[in-house]
């Protein structure tokens, strides 16, 4: 058998950028600390080419910063790019997870719903169309507890709607909403099975966006919001702390 290739420049930095991303969200690597390359390199048993490569990469999100005559310095949470999917997913893997979930969760709120409501006034009827069939697609896949397929629908409705607002920066910030999604998903803050209401309310917006009625694909899709977070919060409480029972069903994405 021959031997295992030995791990590319390009991995070790991906490994090194991942573990040291991970380090700084968690706070295990504090803010204004100074990261020496030579302590880096012998750590992580990576070439100093690995180490420029990934500190490069840090600092290009507003983590790392260098510093003449003071080397790499940690930055604060204030400088972080949090549009970044990369650091959305460091935040979503912290044991501050809920925090950051609430807090991406009161950005959807202030842009999913005026999105919905510029998506009923704007969008074809074609489009408005699709969104049925995609909400009537996700309602199946929920039924069946799909739990895979839910997911990759319920991020294809949201960036549907968000793309039918016929805003181009709305559009652009479909990644952001994918990565609350997937991270609620990936850190067990959703229900094992959706809720009729959860279905409903997809339902809902689809159905307002496709015969103009911008108050009401407005209103649907705050609730969604709204219940997302009402969600999070009643199952990390009780997967954290003494009582109920976590729930099985119920909530939307």
């Amino acid at each position: 058998m021959k031997p295992p290739k030995p791990e590319s420049s390009a991995d070790l930095h991906s490994v090194l950028v991942e573990n040291l991303g991970l380090a700084i969200a968690e706070g295990n690597l504090a803010p204004h600390s100074i990261l020496r390359l030579d302590e880096l390199e012998a750590q992580h048993s990576v070439s100093r080419s690995v180490v420029r490569e990934a500190t490069r990469v840090l600092s290009s999100k507003g983590m790392l910063e260098s510093r003449r005559r003071l080397g790499t310095v940690v930055q604060p949470e204030d400088s972080w790019n949090l549009y970044d999917p990369q650091v959305i997913r460091w935040r979503l893997a912290s044991s501050r997870r809920l925090e950051q979930l609430r807090a991406l969760n009161e950005l959807r709120g202030a842009i999913e719903p005026q999105a919905a409501r510029l998506a009923a006034e704007r969008a074809s009827w074609d489009a408005g169309s699709d969104l049925v069939a995609l909400a009537a697609r996700l309602w199946a896949a929920g039924q069946r507890g799909d739990r895979d397929e839910f997911l990759r629908l319920d991020i294809e409705f949201h960036a549907a709607v968000l793309d039918a607002s016929g805003n181009a920066m709305f559009s652009q910030l479909n990644n952001l909403v994918s990565e609350v999604l997937i991270g609620r998903t990936q850190h067990g803050l959703t229900p094992h099975l959706p809720h009729h209401e959860a279905l409903q309310l997809h339902v809902n917006v689809a159905s307002a966006i496709q015969r103009g009625e911008a108050d009401a694909a407005h209103a649907a899709m705050s609730r969604i919001v709204e219940q997302s977070t009402e969600e999070m919060g009643d199952i990390w409480s009780s997967n954290h702390v003494d009582g109920p029972t976590p729930k099985t069903e119920g909530g939307v994405t």
